[in-house]
């Protein structure tokens, strides 16, 4: 079971992963946004700062959630490094 679980947990690993690089992206060309808008003085600035605001929230939540999955799958690697290896068939 633990092996099953390990599996899961890796995957779960990898779109975290995926979704941590798309807010990482996401947030680059928000901030590209900002700054544009602020040098134009265009109207929309505020707007644009604060779901700049909502998408680093995001990705914070999103780094955490990563963490907890690393952890898991720690604690599965353990347990099934810490159990016995089978006996050999007599």
């Amino acid at each position: 079971m633990a092996m099953a679980d390990l599996a899961m947990e890796k995957g779960h690993l990898a779109q975290a992963d995926r979704h941590v690089i798309e807010g990482e992206r996401r947030i680059a060309q928000q901030t590209e946004l900002v700054e544009h808008i602020r040098q134009k003085g265009a109207y929309g600035a505020a707007e644009a700062e604060r779901l700049l605001q909502t998408l680093r929230e995001t990705l914070e939540t999103w780094r955490s959630h990563r963490e907890n999955i690393v952890e898991a799958i720690a604690r599965l690697e353990g347990e099934i490094a810490s159990k016995p290896a089978p006996k050999p068939a007599e």
